[in-house]
């Protein structure tokens, strides 16, 4: 598979983001990238209501208010209105470290109180938002291979998870099964042209739920319940906004926009068109917060765009933002028929997890890649920047507890890789230096700027 950036088209063609592509092709593209990141919303519903001891009809609801954002979401910044929305192919879903946080604010202060957190720091992502072109040139080159580097490695995690359940003990059949939904994946993408191969990831997780079913490595299993639901209104209450208990859902806001620039960036390289995170950043951050606003009137935390769809975008080579706009109108549809987000939940999480790791790992070598294009040279800052970058990144991965004694905002920054990763390598790339030195660097122009 070539990780090879494509070559953006001449500039009297057709933007290939946005391409019109035909219903028989854009149906199976859509639905690639549903099933590539239904496992994530369905996931994390069912972790809050497992925590917070929902009833099966509040878990129902709370389902469908997601599934029917994550569409919202991926309508909004496929297709844009005004200045909202990056007009890039981004899927939306629940963050997984914003619900995190969202859980830890509900058992320490209360329901109510997490959702005005909600509420509180989706409005600050957005009255920061004019001060973003002040910051810009602080993410060069060498700073965002470092952010999506420490992405895919994240999601690597995340989908290792998957496979091994969340004890990190993964049993031999769970193991073998992901290995098999892989081989699947990268068998349809070799052997396959045309639409097919497009769909080599929809192919994989098909072909490794078979292979599921038939040798008893794993069980489709949909959830339980049936009938439909529609979205309750404020179902943990009349909000309660404290702003104390709120500071890590506020801090972590503020450090999404790191995570948003990075991802901005890999989708505009990924489709040809040249970054512009001066114009695009905010566009994708406002719609992030408005989603965010509404997703904390139904009951969940922090919606924010994905990075999931970047890595089928960039290995089925479709770079049009209809496909991803299809696949908000899916998502809108499965949150209205509430049976069928059930059943989609009943694919093996180890299968999901083979496919989200070719994934992922695609995501990680465009980091690396955008690194190649920095100055790593032994006379440079470039290698010191991005080895200790690297390592602020790793350290929570590596050691969890590291951070354990800190405060909660201090864990909250720190605890988080790309996070951790990305101010580091800020830091480091602002101290003074020689100019022919920064030029070298790429830091003096921020990412996308001639």
């Amino acid at each position: 598979m070539t990780t090879t950036p494509p070559a953006p088209a001449p500039a009297d063609a057709p933007d290939p983001v946005d391409a019109r592509v035909p219903l028989r092709r854009l149906a199976p593209l859509a639905a690639q990238h549903v099933l590539a990141m239904i496992a994530a919303p369905v996931s994390t519903v069912f972790l809050v209501s497992g925590t917070l001891r929902m009833p099966p009809g509040a878990t129902a609801s709370l389902l469908s208010a997601v599934l029917l954002l994550c569409g919202a979401g991926a309508l909004l910044q496929s297709l844009g209105a005004g200045r909202i929305g990056g007009r890039l192919p981004f899927v939306m879903l629940p963050g997984g470290a914003a619900t995190a946080l969202f859980l830890q604010i509900a058992q320490e202060h209360g329901a109510p109180t997490a959702t005005g957190a909600v509420l509180l720091a989706a409005g600050l992502l957005l009255a920061v938002l004019p001060l973003y072109t002040r910051v810009v040139r602080l993410f060069p080159p060498l700073v965002m291979g470092v952010t999506v580097l420490l992405i895919g490695i994240a999601m690597i995690r995340v989908a290792a998870r998957l496979v091994t359940g969340p004890d990190g003990t993964g049993e031999p059949r769970a193991v073998l099964l992901a290995g098999l939904t892989v081989a699947a994946t990268a068998a349809a993408y070799v052997l396959l042209r045309g639409v097919w191969r497009q769909t080599s990831v929809l192919l994989g997780m098909a072909a490794g739920t078979a292979v599921a079913v038939v040798t008893g490595l794993g069980a489709f299993t949909p959830a339980a319940g049936g009938g439909f639901a529609l979205p309750a209104f404020l179902p943990f209450g009349t909000p309660r906004f404290d702003v104390l208990a709120a500071l890590p859902l506020l801090v972590f806001s503020l450090t999404t926009l790191a995570e948003i620039t990075g991802q901005t960036v890999l989708n505009s390289e990924t489709v040809g068109r040249r970054p512009q995170p001066a114009r695009d950043v905010p566009r994708v951050a406002r719609a992030d917060a408005l989603v965010s606003l509404a997703g904390g009137l139904f009951g969940t935390s922090l919606m924010v765009t994905s990075a999931e769809n970047i890595g089928i975008g960039r290995l089925t080579g479709v770079r049009s933002r209809f496909v991803t706009a299809g696949s908000g109108v899916l998502l809108v549809a499965l949150g209205l028929a509430t049976p069928v987000s059930r059943a989609l939940a009943g694919i093996p999480e180890a299968v999901v997890g083979g496919s989200s790791l070719v994934v992922y790992a695609v995501i990680a070598v465009l980091g690396v890649d955008m690194l190649r294009r920095a100055d790593l040279s032994a006379t440079g800052h470039g290698t010191l920047t991005a080895a200790l970058a690297l390592t602020a990144g790793l350290l929570p991965l590596l050691a969890p507890g590291l951070y354990a004694g800190f405060p909660t905002w201090a864990r909250t920054v720190l605890g988080s890789g790309v996070v951790a990763g990305t101010l580091t390598a800020v830091a480091l790339t602002a101290l003074p230096r020689p100019r022919g030195q920064r030029d070298a660097e790429g830091g003096d122009d921020p990412p996308g700027r001639p």
